[in-house]
């Protein structure tokens, strides 16, 4: 599974890679083209919960081929925006860096709610202090 955050840095997607936690794996790596498909600088580790987790801040508006390395065997996202063929009679999983825009106002919605709610319990802290 891909999700896709809102990130810290400006112009940027916070993407989680994600696999479940019936995953029986020793070693896993997310390669890709936005790493040289390099196969061993982007490692999934499994968190308490069991599932095996990696994260990246990737340019917004952009299109990426990636696949996972599970034990040193090839494997597609199957949960991916789209498919490419990879060359070598596979399938590449395709990842977007676009954030839909019903997650941007929910996330802008969410935050400004915190605010309000914020700014009401200061008020209220203001009032009972007089």
């Amino acid at each position: 599974m891909i999700r896709k955050l809102a990130s810290t840095q400006p112009d940027t997607i916070h993407i989680v890679f994600e696999l479940p936690a019936c995953v029986w794996a020793d070693r896993i790596f997310v390669c890709g083209d936005f790493n040289d498909w390099s196969t061993d600088s982007l490692a999934m580790l499994q968190e308490r919960d069991g599932v095996w987790r990696a994260t990246i801040d990737l340019p917004r508006n952009q299109r990426y081929q990636f696949r996972y390395l599970i034990d040193g065997q090839w494997q597609t996202e199957w949960h991916a925006d789209g498919f490419a063929d990879s060359g070598h009679g596979s399938q590449n999983s395709v990842l977007e860096t676009t954030q839909p825009a019903a997650a941007s106002s929910t996330i802008q919605s969410v935050v400004q709610h915190r605010i309000n709610r914020q700014r009401s319990a200061d008020a209220e802290a203001q009032r009972t202090a007089a």
